[in-house]
């Protein structure tokens, strides 16, 4: 009798031990879910706002207290496209990081203390140009790529309304959701801080967009090596009064060998 239960014992602690790392929120939770997921806890609203009283609030949002990160978006009622992303992107990191490695270096690393452009974590996305996708290149973070077949709900996006990238560029943070046919007409859909409403989400016809970079977290356990990262970042701190092109700004960001998208002034990975 007792023979003839081994077996059954045995795969019954298999199973517990399966069960167990699938409900281990490490493993099973995929990134891009989550940020979606995110998406509904910011606030609503509040009007878009670009000034230096809303970099003040976001510092409001995302400082350290006791030795940890704290982010609280409602203390950023009003902010610009940058500043609502990062809010998504460091809660993001919060839950997909074990609280053991979200320690005091790491928690000053991300904090938003009015750090110029292409300085530090913030400085990095919030800069000119491909803010986020240098970011995620410097830190393996995960790929940056152009095209929109590959993209799912949940990547960040940085939109190019023009060809011009730095000093006289035209461009948005958001976070991408999807693309899909409108009465003949393609749209994307995304949700950042827009005009004129604030937080919230966007359609609009895909031939708006004249250049587009994804970043696809998929490696958020290598945030930790932000506090090793150089303190500037050369190229992002000089779009704040020269000007690039999108073809640098995909060659700093790490994409390679592009190949222009049919009809379109964007361009893919192969």
């Amino acid at each position: 009798m007792i023979r003839s239960l081994l077996p059954l014992c045995v795969l019954l602690l298999l199973c517990h031990s399966l069960l167990g790392a699938q409900d281990d929120p490490f493993s099973r939770r995929d990134p891009n879910s989550l940020i979606v997921s995110l998406l509904q806890t910011m606030p609503r609203g509040g009007g878009y706002l670009a000034t230096i009283g809303a970099t003040r609030d976001l510092q409001s949002a995302v400082y350290v207290s006791g030795g940890r990160l704290v982010v609280k978006p409602t203390a950023a009622r009003a902010t610009y496209c940058s500043g609502a992303t990062y809010l998504v992107f460091i809660q993001a990191i919060r839950n997909l990081v074990p609280d053991s490695a979200l320690g005091a270096p790491l928690a000053e690393a991300l904090a938003i203390k009015a750090q110029p452009d292409g300085v530090g974590i913030w400085g990095r996305w919030n800069a000119n140009g491909p803010g986020t996708a240098c970011l995620f290149h410097e830190l393996r973070l995960g790929r940056n790529f152009t095209s929109f077949d590959e993209a799912r709900p949940g990547d960040f996006m940085k939109i190019f309304w023009t060809d011009a990238v730095g000093v006289r560029e035209h461009g948005h943070s958001v976070i991408y959701l999807d693309r899909k046919p409108v009465k003949g007409i393609e749209m994307i859909r995304f949700w950042s801080s827009n005009k004129p409403g604030g937080y919230g989400f966007k359609e609009i016809p895909r031939s708006r967009i004249l250049h587009a970079i994804f970043s696809r977290l998929e490696t958020p356990s290598n945030i930790e090596d932000c506090i090793n990262i150089r303190e500037k970042n050369a190229y992002l701190a000089s779009l704040v009064t020269k000007e690039s092109s999108i073809g640098e700004a995909l060659e700093q960001s790490g994409v390679t060998r592009q190949s222009p998208l049919p009809g379109t002034g964007l361009t893919s990975t192969p």
